[in-house]
């Protein structure tokens, strides 16, 4: 073999290799800088406090701080449309939360689409639900709610924290699933639903079992069943919804994504610390605390998981009328 030749083919071994060596320094000196994490929520809700308890988590074992950056409104898309137009860069992230791959089919005139423009890089937890009633209302099991419900058509109020919210969708499955009519209440948030049906201004709230769980102690609510999968090790006693409702189901998603085009390394890199969270003991014991569901896994496989969900909550929407009143 010739010198030249011998020269070009190492040229050319390098050249293939430089793509991989930017990648593994990108790994390496990633993050250099504060990174924003941003959610679609306002400060004290189930979401913020897992952004908050994983963004600590990460300034410790990334070395640089995890800001938390708070962007309520438009069922989320604001955070969303925030994240997707910033440079794919890993310095500003999404808290994903709730249904938020629900926006695509819920609002029709959206600048960014959540499957689109948002890269998947780990689920955190799914949490669950729980169906609320006012001491008003007549009824102390799902069976006895539901022949409640369908004995007062459109006299019960439904209570949700916004339009297109998990706990608004969460109670549109409940009615397309048991033939029952509620009447939607959207609130401004979590904090006045439950004040609302606290006092008997409606009398029905799907809301976050943290949330409620001191006033159902308090025997102020009364709390019929949890809308996750399976009872919660945080109020065992309480049943699932789906042991009244066959294949009920409606525990809201919470991860961390990225703008799509974000490299793959650095997406690996905070997979990998956000997977060594949900196996740490100390962070196992405070997110269980939550009443939820951990979600360990690739960032693929939370990409499924958002594709799933997707799928799930369109037909839910259609159900609804496919509007966010």
């Amino acid at each position: 073999m010739t010198l030249a030749r011998r020269q070009f083919i190492a040229l050319a071994a390098g050249a293939a290799m430089l793509p991989l060596a930017r990648g593994i320094a990108t790994a390496q000196t990633y993050p250099s800088r504060s990174v924003r994490l941003i959610l679609g929520a306002s400060p004290g809700g189930v979401i913020d406090i897992l952004a908050r308890l994983i963004g600590q988590w990460l300034s410790e074992r990334l070395g640089q701080t995890f800001v938390i950056d708070n962007r309520p409104g438009g069922g989320g898309s604001i955070a969303i449309e925030t994240v997707a137009k910033a440079p794919p860069d890993g310095y500003t992230l999404l808290m994903v939360g709730g249904l938020s791959a629900a926006n695509a089919t819920l609002y029709d005139k959206l600048n960014v689409n959540f499957r689109r423009d948002i890269a998947p890089i780990a689920g955190i937890s799914r949490e669950s639900f729980v169906l609320l009633t006012s001491l008003a209302v007549p009824a102390t099991t799902v069976a006895e709610f539901i022949a409640h419900a369908k004995a007062n058509p459109s006299r019960l109020n439904m209570a949700s924290s916004g339009n297109g919210s998990a706990s608004h969708l969460s109670g549109e499955l409940f009615k397309m699933m048991t033939g029952v009519h509620m009447v939607h209440v959207p609130y401004r948030g979590g904090g006045p639903a439950l004040t609302d049906i606290i006092s008997g201004q409606v009398q029905v709230y799907f809301g976050p079992l943290p949330a409620a769980i001191e006033y159902i102690k308090a025997g102020k609510l009364r709390a019929l069943a949890v809308t996750a999968a399976a009872r919660s090790p945080v109020q065992p006693d309480l049943p699932a919804l789906r042991e009244f409702v066959p294949g009920y189901e409606a525990s809201p998603v919470y991860g961390m994504g990225a703008p799509k085009d974000t490299p793959a390394d650095i997406i690996d890199k905070l997979n990998q610390a956000i997977n060594a969270a949900l196996a740490d003991s100390r962070m196992k014991a405070r997110l269980g605390e939550l009443g939820g569901t951990l979600l360990e896994g690739s960032s693929a496989d939370f990409g499924k998981l958002i594709t799933d969900e997707t799928e799930k909550w369109a037909n839910v929407i259609k159900f609804a009328g496919g509007r966010t009143e």
